[in-house]
């Protein structure tokens, strides 16, 4: 029994590194990069705020509209796919101006809980 205990502990200590390497948090490239600010003095910012709201509004829309549980599905699955696509387009413009950027949150209410 002593012996498995051990042979789990070693192969937990050997795993970590592995799952630490696998998903960094600040990707190899973007390291010693400034993070984008995220404010209002940041224009491409603006516009991913802006793609957000669209985004949102366009999801209500769908919603009032929707006959039934596909079209739900399918509202939902084009606001993810928009979202995607605003972060994608943030962040390239971000990289190509030599910022990184740290993270996303669009719900602020929630992640203060």
């Amino acid at each position: 029994m002593k012996t498995l205990s051990t042979f789990a502990l070693a192969a937990a200590a050997l795993s970590a590194p592995a799952a630490v390497l696998a998903h960094p948090i600040i990707v190899e490239r973007d390291r010693g990069m400034p993070i984008a600010p995220n404010n209002d003095s940041n224009k491409w910012w603006l516009d991913y705020k802006t793609d957000i709201s669209e985004a949102k509004r366009e999801l209500r829309s769908d919603l009032r509209r929707a006959t039934d549980e596909e079209d739900r599905r399918d509202a939902h699955e084009e606001y993810r796919n928009e979202i995607a696509d605003a972060k994608h387009d943030y962040r390239k413009e971000m990289r190509e101006r030599g910022y990184r950027v740290a993270n996303f949150r669009e719900n602020r209410r929630l992640a203060r809980r």
